[in-house]
């Protein structure tokens, strides 16, 4: 994340250094930015299944939640998301996310696409009674858990592009302590139950690196 310096130039009989343009600390993992939180201690007893609850169940009202949130939160900044400013779904240097179709087709598509796509399958997963279930006598399918990956791993890209590339926005609207507070809810319940691969998480590790040395995580 942090780049790397390029040696140029001669400063007072020493060599200066000069900070590269790629080198530039994301605003996200700058002080007191990434402290900001409105959230005192972990997620620990908050993501914990209370006693009695179905598991499948807290997963969906949880999913559910975490989907509204977010959208929530992209709402709030999406006017800034445009095809011209954001004509890939990258999640900073290196990182660019494509889509794949119900055909297993992958493609380019702009962030603002990308993420269209992302909460309209969404919605239609949690919309579809063969995969959350909302009647009584209605059971969760076998494939639900593999199916609430698969929202987490498309979220986690919803929350990366927003980090890297509109939380300027975020930090103008005064809304980074609940940002981050969402954000390590999230992690701390995929943690809880194994949604989250160790490659979603890489544009975002090194926030999360600071969330667990500050305890926030669980």
């Amino acid at each position: 994340m942090s780049g790397f310096f390029n040696i140029t130039g001669k400063f007072g009989g020493k060599t200066k250094p000069k900070r590269s343009p790629s080198a530039v600390r994301p605003l996200f993992l700058c002080q007191p930015y990434c402290n900001n939180t409105i959230v005192k201690g972990n997620f620990k007893t908050i993501v914990q299944l209370p006693k009695y609850v179905d598991a499948n169940e807290w997963l969906a009202i949880n999913v559910f939640d975490f989907y509204n949130y977010i959208n929530m939160f992209y709402g709030s900044i999406s006017d800034f998301c445009t095809l011209g400013d954001c004509p890939n779904m990258s999640a900073g240097p290196g990182s660019e996310y494509l889509w794949m179709d119900a055909q297993k087709k992958t493609s380019r598509v702009p962030a603002p696409q990308y993420i269209d796509f992302v909460m309209s399958w969404i919605q239609a997963q949690v919309n579809d009674e063969s995969t959350f279930p909302t009647k009584d006598g209605r059971d969760f399918p076998a494939k639900f858990q593999d199916v609430v990956r698969s929202i987490f791993k498309q979220l986690i890209r919803v929350f990366a592009h927003i980090y890297h590339s509109h939380y300027d926005k975020i930090l103008s609207l005064c809304q980074e302590g609940h940002f981050n507070s969402l954000f390590a809810h999230f992690v701390s319940f995929g943690r809880e139950f194994d949604l989250l691969d160790k490659k979603d998480i890489g544009p975002l590790q090194e926030l999360i690196d600071i969330m667990d040395s500050n305890g926030i995580l669980c």
